[in-house]
């Protein structure tokens, strides 16, 4: 018997154009001098109402460079200005039982403030959190955040080293 056709494959030509992933930047905001070792994450409202952290990032606007856009979202999510930001990593994330399907790109930067909360709509505030502390394990994550850390991506371990071949679904791995 066959293996039966990938999702894509059984939807129409007009589906496909309406059902194409978008495309996100996610922000790993760094603070080595106040906050070594921890990523910004903000609690967000999820569509239960039940709280899920998740970095700061949005949608890649059409034409924008990624670095461009993390710079964007870090200063009007959060009000701080990013340096050395840089590829971090990317995640394929699908969810096809809730028509979800994004493509992230990860970057990393660092800064030297405090963030404000400029979208209380969408994130109720924003902490410091240890990337490998029990309590940053026992989180809630946004789906992509969750994807690439439960890959062994690690924002203080991988820079720069050489990128892995990417899983069909799913986030990079070391």
């Amino acid at each position: 018997q066959p293996p039966a056709p990938p999702i894509w494959a059984t939807l129409d030509p007009q589906q496909r154009m309406v059902m194409r992933p978008k495309v996100g930047v996610g922000v790993f905001i760094t603070s080595p001098r106040h906050h070594p070792g921890a990523v910004l994450v903000g609690a967000r409202t999820d569509s239960d109402s039940s709280v899920i952290w998740a970095l700061p990032g949005g949608h890649l606007e059409y034409a924008e460079d990624w670095i461009a856009c993390a710079a964007r979202e870090v200063l009007e999510q959060t009000g701080l200005v990013a340096t050395n930001i840089r590829f971090a990593t990317l995640d394929n994330s699908i969810e096809t039982s809730h028509s979800y399907h994004y493509v992230v790109i990860f970057c990393i930067c660092e800064v030297d403030a405090e963030p404000l909360n400029k979208e209380p709509d969408k994130i109720q505030h924003w902490q410091w959190a240890v990337w490998d502390s029990p309590e940053f394990d026992n989180m809630p994550l946004f789906a992509g955040l969750h994807n690439v850390r439960s890959a062994g991506y690690h924002p203080f371990k991988n820079n720069g080293q050489m990128l892995p071949v990417l899983p069909p679904h799913g986030a990079l791995s070391w």
